[in-house]
């Protein structure tokens, strides 16, 4: 019979806390603030059911998938004429041919990429075409690669935003990696809110980003072919001075073959859209296909417009403006491509110089939203192909991937900071990774057409499988050729870290994958493990004899254990002794049991007392009943739940042990209980909060029922007590 008072306390509220009510109480408390932010920032959480409208139409697709690719003709033009200033201006005349090819090979790709979304519309794009038609270990390489190109794509975009606003603002040119890190900061936030959400907020200046590209370079064109102006941009009269020699022959090759390689950056974020294919608004395999369509004709013309207006108004870009500029003055700033073609375009309005300057920073910016939106996507498919961890695979408050939107802008942000967001050192790690997966889906698509073929359609149907199958072949060629280019020619210049990135991760998921069947081999139910126990050896750690541990004892006899016993430690005898008068004086019909302890430790005593009482039979288990206590305020926590923390972390990896956690609620843990805080996690499972009970004393379960390890009353303590009550 319990002491009087302990009525509130009684028995079975064990099973029955809500979970609201008991879990995690100090850390609510810690957390109050950051919750509030969290709200502001990301919003209220989505119920499950409202999946369906974050669904993307077209009009909002567009500048959510496309943002990459339209946004890398910002700096893939400079990239070109840099690797071809090494040569002087005469290797200038080379840029229209080598942007022409690059607008082929984007035409083909997306051509091919039309193809993947309608043969494989669930999402998995290069990832689940290489797996299906080439095996796990092309799948696991293209998703290595993608995952790294994701993360790139992620810190250029950003870097060359920065570079872009410092040419219109210097403050920002001398402080990149801060406006680099707190724009991956704002990304990431949008992000979390969900992908419709950041879709409709991105989508504003990803149109104003084409409307301006397009009337700048109309208005361009328009001035200078049919008005006759000469335009002159504000480098057209430096000269440039080339890198040692004049380059001929195989050197001039190479060279062009590392511009083509540089200009091809304006490929990356294709994939994207085979990737968010479930995204879409129904029909989604066709509004995909669509969305395809527009964002390689949008991304050809601004190319190749951005690269001949380049030419006719004299722009001069050089990778070191302080040597290669002759007649430059001192102190010069190199003003970004399509800076300079604003500034002459619009000499007359420097508003539209400000707006053109200020739109494709926030592209470039919003570039990274693109991966922001694939690489979640792609982790929760690894995560559910159990190559990646499972909590990536769960969605957070707002219907998106949380874990792997954060993931993502922690890895972006290393890259930022250790390549000093520098535009031009990190491009060369850029685009291995977007040609490998290019390749390998490919590859998989034209064995994908042969399969299908073997079947013997009807001839109509045969016909297009057949065009389609051209299609990516071609595809495959170009894909392939471009790779090979960009290994040969960016290899020494950081490619090979990029290559070494995706080995790596391709060996972790490999790793993964194995922990996780290893696991899964090992929690096979047997006969054995659903017969129930033959004995059990019942122990309730005791340090003073109170309500909680009287509420423990009452508890352990309920579960009716063949064998019953108390035990406590002795690190101090007196009070040891005043234990054992109090014990006896009350008759409890437990024994208490002591045990010695001459060096003064806790933890080891009891772990040698369980083992010794743990027999070779596989059938018995021993379960160890801890009396907790569940307190309010996280200085509480300090001054008490040591004990239990570290005898539990010990009894947990002892096999036939079972550990059960008796939770006292002090009065201050009152003041939780009344908080209406949501489980986490309970939107993204369904749960009903207001029904779910805790359970805390089931055996084997460690944590208590307030999720916190109160401290345990596992010895007897010096006078005065260091962790009771």
């Amino acid at each position: 019979m319990l002491p009087r008072g302990a009525r509130r306390n009684r028995i079975a509220d064990t099973t029955a806390i809500p979970r609201r009510a008991a879990g995690r109480p100090y850390a609510l408390r810690v957390s109050k603030l950051a919750t509030a932010v969290k709200r502001i920032l990301v919003g209220r959480p989505f119920s499950s059911e409202r999946l369906a409208h974050t669904l993307l139409p077209k009009r909002i697709a567009l500048p959510v998938f496309a943002s990459d690719a339209l946004s890398s003709v910002a700096y893939a033009p400079d990239e070109l004429f840099l690797v071809l200033s090494v040569a002087g201006i005469s290797a200038y005349s080379f840029a229209s041919w080598v942007g022409l090819t690059v607008a082929v090979v984007m035409l083909v790709v997306v051509a091919s990429y039309r193809q993947n979304v309608r043969a494989y519309p669930s999402g998995g794009g290069d990832y689940e075409v290489a797996t299906v038609n080439l095996g796990r270990t092309a799948g696991l390489a293209v998703a290595s690669a993608l995952l790294v190109d994701y993360v790139l794509t992620v810190a250029v975009s950003i870097s060359s935003a920065a570079s872009n606003i410092g040419s219109a603002l210097p403050f920002v040119a001398t402080h990149k990696v801060t406006f680099a890190v707190a724009a991956i900061i704002l990304l990431t936030a949008a992000n979390l809110r969900g992908i419709r959400e950041s879709g409709s907020a991105f989508a504003v200046p990803t149109y104003a980003f084409m409307i301006g590209i397009i009337a700048m370079l109309a208005w361009g064109l328009i001035r200078v072919l049919l008005l006759g102006e000469h335009l002159r941009a504000e480098s057209a009269g430096f000269g440039l001075r080339a890198e040692g020699s004049q380059l001929v022959g195989v050197a001039l090759v190479f060279l062009v073959l590392r511009a083509f390689s540089s200009g091809c950056a304006a490929l990356t974020g294709v994939e994207a859209i085979s990737n968010g294919v479930p995204a879409f608004q129904k029909p989604k395999s066709r509004n995909a296909a669509t969305t395809l369509l527009l964002l390689g004709s949008i991304s050809v013309t601004m190319l190749m417009g951005l690269i001949v207006l380049a030419q006719l108004t004299g722009v001069k870009m050089a990778d070191d403006p302080a040597r290669q500029l002759i007649g430059a003055p001192h102190g010069y700033e190199q003003k970004t491509l399509v800076a300079q073609i604003a500034q002459v375009v619009f000499d007359g309005f420097p508003a539209a110089f400000y707006f053109i300057t200020g739109v494709t920073a926030l592209i470039l910016a919003l570039a990274a939203n693109t991966a922001f939106n694939g690489f979640p996507v792609l982790g929760s498919i690894l995560a559910l192909d159990r190559y990646l961890p499972r909590q990536l695979h769960t969605r957070g408050d707002r219907l998106a991937f949380s874990n792997g939107i954060i993931f993502l802008a922690g890895a972006a942000t290393v890259l930022v900071i250790a390549f000093g967001a520098e535009v031009t050192r990190l491009i060369q790690l850029y685009i291995v990774g977007v040609f490998v997966s290019f390749t390998l889906s490919q590859t998989g698509m034209v064995r994908h057409w042969n399969r299908l073929l073997a079947l013997g359609p009807d001839p109509a149907q045969r016909r297009r499988m057949r065009r389609s199958q051209a299609i990516n072949l071609l595809g495959l060629v170009m894909t392939g050729s471009v790779l090979v280019v960009v290994l040969a020619t960016k290899f020494a210049q950081g490619a090979w870290i990029a290559i070494a990135a995706m080995v790596v991760i391709f060996l972790v998921m490999r790793a993964i994958r194995k922990h996780y069947d290893r696991v899964s081999a090992e929690l096979v139910p047997r006969e054995i493990d659903t017969v129930l126990p033959s004995r059990n050896h019942a122990i309730v750690l005791v340090a003073t004899l109170h309500l909680p541990t009287l509420r423990a004892l009452a508890y352990a006899r309920a579960t009716r254990p063949d064998v019953l016993e108390a035990v406590t430690v002795n690190v101090d005898d007196a009070s040891t002794r005043d234990l054992v008068a109090q014990w006896e004086a009350r008759g409890l019909p437990v024994p208490l049991k002591v045990v010695e302890s001459p060096y003064r430790e806790i933890t080891r005593p009891v772990i040698d007392y369980v083992k010794r009482a743990r027999s070779d039979n596989p059938r018995n288990v021993v379960t160890v009943f801890i009396p907790e206590y569940v307190v309010g305020h996280w200085w509480e926590q300090i001054l008490h739940n040591q004990s239990a923390l570290r005898i539990k972390a010990r009894l947990l990896f002892e096999p036939g042990v079972m550990v059960t956690s008796v939770p006292w609620q002090a009065r201050s843990s009152a003041r939780v209980s009344h908080r209406e805080e949501l489980v986490p996690g309970a939107v993204r499972w369904g749960m009903n909060t207001d029904h779910v009970k805790s359970t805390s004393s089931i055996p084997g379960n460690s944590t208590p029922a307030s999720g916190k390890p109160a401290e345990t009353p596992a010895a007897s303590p010096p006078p005065g007590g260091v962790d009771g009550p």
